[in-house]
């Protein structure tokens, strides 16, 4: 797994957000959300220019948000999305190179991490910001953040 360890500090800005939400365990929320979202593109670009895909998730209760920013507040939203202005903050980002299929072990190595330097967290959402696109990139090849909010 190529990650790095050593986290940058890190300033998400404010974001429109849309997303799917689901509860319950990451195995199983996560690509049914993913699988929604990922239906809606082709509507949701009609009115809306995407700028990112991301992932917001809290683990206590488990609840999963699958989503895109948007260049504006959205236009015509499909039913299923629902929108926030996520207000963004400082957070602690780590940098996933490879497949998909390593970010549980990623995520859990970054908490691993934060707990065993007593790094100070804030009761907020975790980020994971998908950087390249896997549509295109090769699936070693693939960039993603994980950022966990720092007080």
């Amino acid at each position: 797994m190529n990650l790095t360890e050593t986290p940058e500090t890190s300033q998400w800005p404010p974001t429109h957000y849309v997303f799917t939400e689901k509860t319950g365990p990451f195995m199983n929320t996560a690509p049914e959300a993913w699988g929604l979202a990922h239906s809606l593109v082709p509507l949701l670009q009609q009115h809306n220019q995407i700028t990112g895909y991301t992932t917001l998730y809290k683990m206590s209760p488990n609840v999963y948000r699958a989503g895109f920013a948007l260049a504006a507040p959205p236009v015509k939203l499909p039913p299923e999305l629902s929108y926030e202005l996520f207000e963004g903050g400082k957070y602690s980002r780590f940098v996933l190179t490879g497949r998909f299929s390593d970010l549980p072990a990623a995520t859990g190595r970054v908490f691993e991490l934060a707990s065993k330097n007593d790094w100070m967290l804030r009761s907020d959402w975790c980020i994971e910001n998908y950087v390249t696109d896997p549509r295109i990139t090769p699936e070693d090849k693939n960039v993603i953040e994980i950022l966990i909010p720092t007080a």
